[in-house]
């Protein structure tokens, strides 16, 4: 099956080809077919960051996000053959010094040279399995790689090969807002527990936050969770708290303490801008979480008529997405997952099945690829992947390893030790919560 990269490559070049190749699928932006560093280069010009072609394209990325030096043109020029050599030599020649984690959501010719592909808390767990390496690259976000830097040992260097791969859905929920949120929220419920021992609020912070929340949350009596383990991390929190604060994802939050079964009156929104976060405090005295108004830009891409289109031209299609996705996509599937409950729900069909898959397009296409006796396809018909994940490309990938072999360490990432230390207090949390 052609790559995400190679087919974007082919939809940019001419109308035939884009046909020959997708069947007439087009993708969200003809840049995608650029090589990252023209939009550094962009970006430096401009002076104003910018997550990129891709699903994120239209958000707006704060000042503060990360930007990502020039490339050294050898890089630039190099084949992807080349590009394939070098990485493979850099790794043979560092053994197990180094350990590379790749994303679900990579790219096919970076997902190839990972030791360990998974999700992100898979990932960070993942190298600590690996206690010789003296370097982690992790090729995914920045969110991940503190993750992973919080867990890894201080003697580990965690690299992010090109540190403009950020998170939108993570930049929506920035550290002050959230704690003019919670001041907020303290003053209107007070901080004296009930006759039950609950306090009036819990913080719950998705895994897709920066290392400043999870501290946040370790700091707050709060919690993180994952897109697999929301539900058991909701029932520790409704055990200590009257109510949760969620953030940043509203539809993970909504989604998971729908089915938990609290009333969609019993979840307002939080919108940073506005006063009482555009609710009013009655409602919120009423609630039981009270959501962050932020997403996922790619699953916010899937929709009610992609469903109806699937079951129109496939009946029996078996329908499986990401709990990121709108509530009412998620009530119109089959059922939904973590990206490793969508992996395990198509290797666990022992008949020939079709399967229409509401999450990232390069995860997807490497299922249709790996189990041919089905049929599977994302939902969204175009190509768009996760702006900030297409970030990494092979060129800076052999880059920090290079570098490595040199002895030079590019592009590290170091969570500040007291950030990391009440970080990892939420972290321990969520392992300590069991089903």
């Amino acid at each position: 099956m052609t790559s995400v990269a190679t087919a974007i490559s082919l939809i940019t070049r001419v109308e035939a080809e884009r046909r020959s190749a997708t069947g007439g699928v087009s993708t969200c932006g003809t840049d995608l077919a650029k090589g990252p560093w023209e939009f550094d280069a962009a970006e430096a010009l401009r002076g104003l960051p910018a997550y990129g072609p891709g699903a994120s394209s239209a958000d707006i990325a704060p000042a503060s996000t990360p930007r990502q030096g020039q490339l050294p043109q050898e890089y630039k020029d190099a084949s992807d053959d080349e590009l394939h050599a070098r990485i493979l030599a850099a790794k043979e020649t560092l053994g197990e010094r180094v350990v590379v984690l790749g994303h679900f959501y990579q790219r096919d010719e970076v997902v190839e040279h990972a030791d360990f592909v998974g999700d992100s808390f898979q990932l960070a767990n993942a190298a600590l399995t690996r206690p010789d390496a003296e370097a982690i690259v992790f090729c995914g976000v920045h969110f991940m790689a503190e993750t992973a830097d919080i867990l890894s040992r201080d003697d580990q260097a965690v690299i992010l090969p090109n540190l403009a791969a950020g998170c939108s859905m993570a930049d929506m929920a920035d550290i002050d807002s959230v704690q003019q949120c919670w001041d907020q929220l303290e003053e209107l419920f007070g901080t004296e527990p009930d006759v039950d021992g609950r306090v009036p609020i819990i913080p719950v912070t998705y895994m897709n936050s920066s290392a400043a929340l999870k501290g946040f949350c370790g700091e707050h009596g709060g919690i993180v969770c994952t897109s697999s383990n929301a539900a058991t991390v909701l029932e520790w929190a409704f055990e200590r708290g009257q109510r949760v604060l969620f953030f940043p994802d509203q539809h993970l939050g909504r989604n998971t303490a729908k089915a938990m079964g609290v009333p969609l009156e019993q979840m307002p929104m939080w919108s940073s801008r506005k006063p009482w976060g555009g609710t009013d405090p009655e409602t919120l005295r009423d609630s039981r979480v009270i959501l962050w108004h932020g997403f996922c830009s790619v699953h916010r891409r899937f929709n009610v008529a992609q469903i109806e289109k699937a079951r129109a031209e496939y009946p029996g299609v078996r329908v499986i997405v990401h709990p990121e996705c709108p509530m009412e996509v998620v009530d119109a599937a089959d059922e939904y997952g973590s990206t490793d409950h969508i992996r395990k729900a198509i290797a666990a069909a022992t008949e020939p099945t079709v399967f229409a898959i509401g999450t990232e397009v390069n995860l997807v296409n490497r299922l249709a690829a790996e189990y041919p006796q089905h049929t599977i396809f994302c939902l969204d018909p175009v190509i768009c992947p996760c702006s900030t994940m297409y970030r990494i490309h092979p060129g800076y990938l052999a880059w920090v390893l290079e570098g490595l072999v040199d002895g030079e360490i590019r592009n590290r990432i170091e969570v500040p030790a007291g950030v990391a230390e009440t970080a990892r207090v939420a972290l321990e949390r969520m392992l300590a919560a069991r089903p």
